[in-house]
């Protein structure tokens, strides 16, 4: 076989657009767009040629960072904690009924319907507009941080593990209804060990999640470590506040040691 034959011979991937006109057409569309929305912006790049020096001004005084004032740094890491915990457990909880619900395969149209509907309104909204209403809702502190993440993981866990459940094997349901079992027997027997590995990994994940949001969170009042971060940045003691940030990362990269770990020893 010659050198154009085999040439001839190699396959390649179709691209994704089969249509020449219509993938060029979009592409350059695309390109059109991105040249107009960053026309459009009202960008004002003597402002930012100000902030330049001004960053670099915070991350100078940011270094090295302080932890003198290293007990206010735990209590409000400590509550950033009980949060993020309290949050998941009761998100973790709640999400299991409304992830049965929202299921296809085994909830009725009117409960599906409803099931779904929960989990888009709470996956509606960033956990900071939602901290924002429970703020005004019930006050400065944790309470309000704790039913901002507990709703943030409602619709998070609630969705992933309702897709979960409509992808099972339904052989197992079909075996317990057939000897006689009622729902709730075929949920404990059939659906739920199927989803529980899955069920444990968004768990896990949900918790990182959950620390990482309770420091934004705490911004806007709803208490935790945020609150002591804001605080550090208004009076300009940013020595303090890259400390704070480094603790947060920290956290976050033991929590998913101990994520991956949990996962593995699951599968």
């Amino acid at each position: 076989m010659t050198r154009p034959e085999r040439a001839a011979r190699t396959w390649r991937k179709p691209p994704f657009i089969a249509n020449p006109l219509l993938r060029y057409g979009l592409l350059m569309g695309l390109v059109a767009y991105l040249v107009w929305a960053f026309g459009s912006l009202p960008f004002n790049w003597e402002r930012i040629g100000e902030g330049l020096p001004r960053a670099g001004r915070i991350f100078g005084g940011g270094f090295p960072p302080s932890f003198e004032r290293y007990d206010l740094l735990l209590t409000g890491f400590k509550e950033s904690l009980q949060i993020a915990v309290l949050a998941t457990l009761l998100g973790v909880m709640l999400s299991v009924p409304f992830a049965v619900m929202a299921a296809r395969n085994i909830s009725p149209m009117p409960v599906y319907l409803l099931g779904r509907a929960v989990i888009i309104v709470s996956r509606s909204f960033h956990p900071v507009i939602v901290a924002i209403l429970f703020v005004a809702a019930v006050g400065f502190g944790p309470l309000a941080g704790v039913l901002t993440l507990t709703l943030y993981s409602i619709g998070f866990v609630g969705k992933l593990l309702a897709e979960e459940i409509e992808e099972i094997d339904w052989g197992q349901v079909e075996a317990i209804r057939a000897a006689g079992g009622g729902f709730l027997v075929t949920l404990v027997y059939a659906v739920f060990p199927q989803v529980l590995p899955r069920q444990v990994g968004l768990s896990m994940y949900q918790l990182d999640s959950n620390l990482r949001a309770s420091a934004v969170v705490g911004i806007v009042g709803a208490g935790g470590i945020g609150g002591t971060l804001m605080n550090a940045f208004g009076r300009y003691d940013y020595a303090f506040a890259f400390a704070i940030l480094l603790v947060i990362i920290a956290v976050i990269l033991v929590s998913e040691g101990v994520s991956g770990w949990v996962r593995k020893r699951i599968w």
